[in-house]
């Protein structure tokens, strides 16, 4: 399921997968099953409250590598708005 990330509009990290799924824009989030349970639980809860599909992913690092990121990463989600994919961009280019 990784293999999704690749390929799709995706947003890394806690700050942007938060704000993703506060404004309904987060289609799936992906959280890394190593990643501090203090910063993931609150995403967590928030995803299943909106409905929103989690998946686990095996580690932080395979999750950063699955993003197209040298760094490992505890979460990321996939958007479903040009928006998103816009911010991906921008993101890569820094």
């Amino acid at each position: 399921m990784l293999n999704e990330l690749e390929h799709a509009a995706k947003v890394v990290g806690v700050k942007q997968v938060r704000r993703a799924l506060a404004g309904g824009r987060a289609g799936r989030v992906y959280l890394a099953k190593d990643a501090d349970p203090q910063l993931i639980r609150p995403l967590k809860l928030l995803a299943e409250e909106r409905g929103v599909e989690v998946v686990q992913a095996g580690s932080m690092k395979a999750l950063g590598r699955a993003c197209g990121i040298a760094v490992g990463t505890a979460c990321a989600a996939v958007v479903s708005s040009a928006d998103g994919a816009e911010r991906e961009q921008k993101s890569k280019a820094r």
